[in-house]
């Protein structure tokens, strides 16, 4: 079992900005787990209401389909934290987490959560500001699902990945490269639809697959493409 300290939570994006000795607090409330990959995480209608956050490894946020169609929200990895949901309101998990690499997690109660937010306003700010994100993002996606078609929905995921990942100013390497997969499950789409549109990208120059990894060689062009759809 790892030993969690002041340190540990040092890294985690929500607690950066508190003293050691107000970590070492929280850390005392903190259990540690490891992970491997595949494993799940959370479960989608769990009744839990803990908090994790990630101290190393990467977890992918989905929501599986009655027909067992895999729909994918957003990957999370080093210094994030997920759960938060469940443990501000009260309601079921909104989806399943599963580890995507061997990670160390922590757990915290949400009544613990709670006493963070209330005693620590930067950790109340940094959760606020994470919400937001969230929230815009996934409106973005609600609005690229009902205006994009397929082929402009993967250059709008692609230019997400770019810009999670940019190499230097104008390209970017997304490591490990998302399998066609990976990016079907994030733009409710076939795998088969995914490979064509690759393939032509490839074809084009814009992206290439080197060493295990996807790399966009000039993020401006993806960005142009993906906005003059938008604005048409």
């Amino acid at each position: 079992m790892a030993t969690i300290t002041a340190e540990t939570l040092r890294g985690i994006e929500v607690f950066q900005s508190l003293a050691a000795d107000e970590r070492r607090a929280l850390a005392a409330s903190c259990d540690a787990r490891y992970y491997s990959v595949n494993e799940q995480v959370v479960s989608r209608q769990d009744e839990s209401s803990d908090v994790y956050f990630i101290v190393s490894g990467d977890v992918r946020v989905t929501i599986y389909s009655r027909s067992g169609r895999q729909v994918s929200f957003r990957d999370l990895g080093s210094g994030q934290m997920f759960g938060d949901l469940s443990a501000i309101d009260g309601r079921p998990r909104s989806a399943t987490v599963v580890a995507l690499a061997d990670s160390l997690i922590l757990s915290m109660p949400s009544e613990r959560f709670w006493e963070a937010l209330r005693a620590h306003p930067a950790v109340t700010e940094a959760t606020l500001k994470e919400l937001a994100n969230l929230i815009r993002r996934l409106s973005d996606r609600v609005i690229e699902f009902s205006t994009l078609g397929v082929k402009n929905r993967i250059h709008a995921e692609l230019l997400r990945l770019a810009r999670e990942h940019m190499h230097d100013d104008n390209s970017a390497e997304i490591s490990p490269a998302p399998t066609h997969a990976d990016v079907a499950s994030r733009i409710s789409t076939h795998r088969e639809a995914v490979t064509r549109e690759l393939n032509h990208l490839t074809q084009t120059g814009l992206i290439e697959r080197r060493s295990g990894k996807l790399v966009i060689h000039d993020v401006a062009r993806l960005t142009k493409m993906v906005q003059d759809v938008q604005q048409a």
